[in-house]
């Protein structure tokens, strides 16, 4: 009896699947009888290419494997999100560290995750505090993000027994399950489900902090913001999207106090609460009654919100980049030198409040070296830029998202334009250590600092 090609490959996935089956299940139900008068051997020509095959089997069983490790920690979720459509590969992507050596890793997914729970934790915090200033606000959104704070949350859920840091070698590759001290599987009953994990293992601190920031993007780049929060609430980070109107104490008009027609015409967007405007236009060195409040704590949210939105944006405009690159050009982007460049184009700094002898200075002295017509990211200017003129940048993206009920198009829609030109892949420029760097290690060398 002979097998074409197509069937012997069907009967080598159909062991795959029955090997892993039985791996995964209680041994003591794995043994089957077959009784020998109905075995028999086929002795047929079977290709070279056919033979050859059979060593990708350890390849096939590794992919399957690691993704019945991420299907198992979605059933986890389950119970807390019924409805959730992930992808199971996003998931096992999530969980694969560099040192895996695959053509993924988390890094993309972990840059999304950790922009959007910075956002999500701070405009909760701003609205929760609404007497406290900037510092106490990063103090405590410190206290949430923090590496420590998202390690703890990702072991209580038992996540080192799901990431996967360990390089793939066909030559020493075991069947999942098997008696052996290098490789163990663990059944856990989680609220009546079985689920198999690697057991407890020792990660660094980062890594496992960094998995639960790159499983909020997975859940965020295909289920959506409510999949990224429903995820972050079934792990221990709570907030809430449903936020009631901001109330505002300010009795000055705001018309005499900043030039209300050039703002929003600049932006786009006319204000319901034009004092947002004003508060956010006063440098904390402007000491009058009229401001009781300077721009910090709008430039705290306003910086969490455009961080989110530009890599939201890097992240679906340029689907095929690199992790890396989409690291390098978030950076780019997202820094205070870029904001300050885009406020001077536009001409806000004529327009912040202050009482500053020292910054006045300072931003004649910018004025002096900056070129309009440059094109760099940050790091190639000569001009030091005062911090102020990129806050303010980030405190008109807070009153915009405030004003408009925290809606983030209207954000996005208004602050965009200031910052074009946006980096793209063509226009990023590494920064010189960087780049000098990875040459070094590229070619193997060491650096060592001179006396």
């Amino acid at each position: 009896m002979a097998f074409s090609f197509s069937t012997v490959q069907t009967l080598i996935m159909c062991d795959l699947i029955l090997i892993l089956c039985f791996s995964f299940s209680d041994v003591s139900k794995t043994f089957v009888e077959i009784p020998p008068e109905l075995c028999y051997i086929i002795m047929s020509p079977i290709p070279v290419s056919v033979l050859y095959s059979f060593a990708f089997i350890p390849s096939i069983m590794h992919r399957i494997e690691g993704l019945l490790v991420a299907f198992n920690f979605k059933k986890m979720h389950l119970d807390h999100c019924p409805q959730n459509g992930i992808e199971t590969f996003k998931v096992l992507e999530a969980m694969t560290t560099k040192t895996c050596k695959e053509t993924f890793h988390y890094e993309s997914l972990e840059t999304l995750g950790d922009s959007f729970l910075k956002y999500a934790v701070s405009q909760q915090l701003f609205y929760t505090y609404q007497n406290h200033h900037e510092g106490l606000l990063s103090v405590k959104r410190e206290k949430i993000i923090s590496n420590a704070s998202l390690c703890k949350l990702g072991c209580g859920f038992r996540l080192p027994g799901f990431i996967r840091n360990e390089a793939f070698d066909p030559k020493t590759w075991i069947i999942p399950g098997a008696q052996s001290k290098k490789f163990t599987i663990e059944e856990i009953n989680y609220k009546g489900r079985k689920i198999y994990t690697r057991g407890n293992r020792k990660l660094k601190r980062k890594i496992v902090a960094d998995v639960v920031e790159a499983l909020i993007g997975a859940f965020l780049s295909t289920g959506g913001e409510t999949a990224a929060l429903l995820f972050m609430d079934w792990v221990g980070i709570k907030v809430n999207f449903n936020i009631a109107p901001y109330e505002r104490q300010l009795n000055a008009c705001p018309d005499n106090i900043v030039n209300v027609r050039f703002l929003e015409s600049l932006l786009k967007y006319s204000f319901r609460d034009r004092s947002l405007l004003a508060e956010a236009m006063t440098h904390g060195s402007y000491m009058l009654p009229d401001v009781p409040r300077c721009y910090q704590r709008l430039e705290y949210l306003g910086d969490s919100v455009l961080d989110y939105l530009i890599t939201m944006h890097l992240y679906k405009e340029y689907p095929g980049m690199s992790p890396g690159q989409l690291t390098d050009m978030r950076s780019a982007s997202v820094n205070n030198d870029c904001y300050a460049m885009s406020a001077i184009k536009v001409q806000l700094h004529k327009h912040v409040l202050h009482a500053s002898q020292e910054l006045h200075k300072h931003i004649v002295a910018t004025l002096d070296k900056f070129d309009q017509s440059s094109s760099t990211f940050g790091w190639e200017s000569e001009a030091s830029f005062p911090k102020v003129l990129g806050d303010i940048i980030e405190s008109l993206a807070g009153a915009i998202l405030v004003d408009s009920g925290y809606n983030k198009e209207v954000v996005w829609r208004s602050i965009r334009p200031l910052l074009e030109p946006l980096v793209t892949p063509n226009t990023l420029t590494i920064h010189p250590i960087r780049e000098l760097t990875e040459l070094c290690q590229k070619m193997n060398y060491t650096m060592e600092k001179t006396l």
